[in-house]
């Protein structure tokens, strides 16, 4: 099994491992190679939550077109619609990039940044999911309930999304700005870091 997938981050040996184990201050006794490959280990795995959900949307969203009441949706539905299945290629493509780009830079000596990259891939396919799953709510319940209700459930549930991924860690970032990073090191896109 790669360890990418396994979880496996090797320790280094021989006469630098001294060496490495002092110049980590995170205390973790770990090198700049294997935070990035530890990091890389958590990147992967959360990658894999998130497409789950993006793979069920996407299937979800195509096998719409092919149902009898799609013929009888207005041309705003339509609309709706197309931008939506559009937003879920993206967030697929954002989501299973990092993955990609790791693959393609195996074995090349830039982990850490292939780490960096993955972090931003993600984040922006967590944004484009988010506005995925709010046109998806906004087209179902356009069809069901009503355009008012549609629109107001569709600003609540991006209101919601929005909040959860990206505001609710806001007080943990700034926390650890204000304290040492306790082991965890410089955030993702700080460049020149080793992890």
């Amino acid at each position: 099994m790669p360890r990418a997938l396994s979880g496996y981050a090797p320790r280094m040996t021989g006469p630098d491992t001294a060496v490495s184990a002092a110049q980590s201050s995170d205390g973790r006794g770990e090198g700049p190679l294997q935070r990035a490959d530890r990091n890389m280990v958590e990147l992967l795995q959360e990658l894999r939550v998130a497409q789950t959900g993006v793979q069920i949307l996407f299937a979800f969203l195509l096998s719409l077109s092919f149902t009898q009441r799609f013929i009888e949706i207005t041309a705003t539905q339509k609309w709706i619609y197309v931008v939506t299945l559009l937003l879920s290629i993206v967030t697929t493509g954002l989501l299973v990039a990092p993955a990609a780009a790791h693959r393609m830079t195996f074995r090349r000596g830039v982990k850490a940044e292939t780490v960096t990259l993955g972090h931003r891939l993600f984040t922006a396919g967590l944004g484009t999911l988010a506005l995925t799953l709010t046109g998806a709510v906004l087209l179902v319940l356009d069809v069901v309930m009503g355009r008012v209700f549609a629109v107001a459930s569709a600003v609540t549930a991006a209101a919601v999304l929005f909040g959860l991924w990206f505001l609710m860690p806001v007080p943990l970032l700034r926390r650890a700005r204000a304290r040492s990073d306790n082991g965890e090191g410089p955030s993702p896109g700080d460049q020149g870091t080793g992890r």
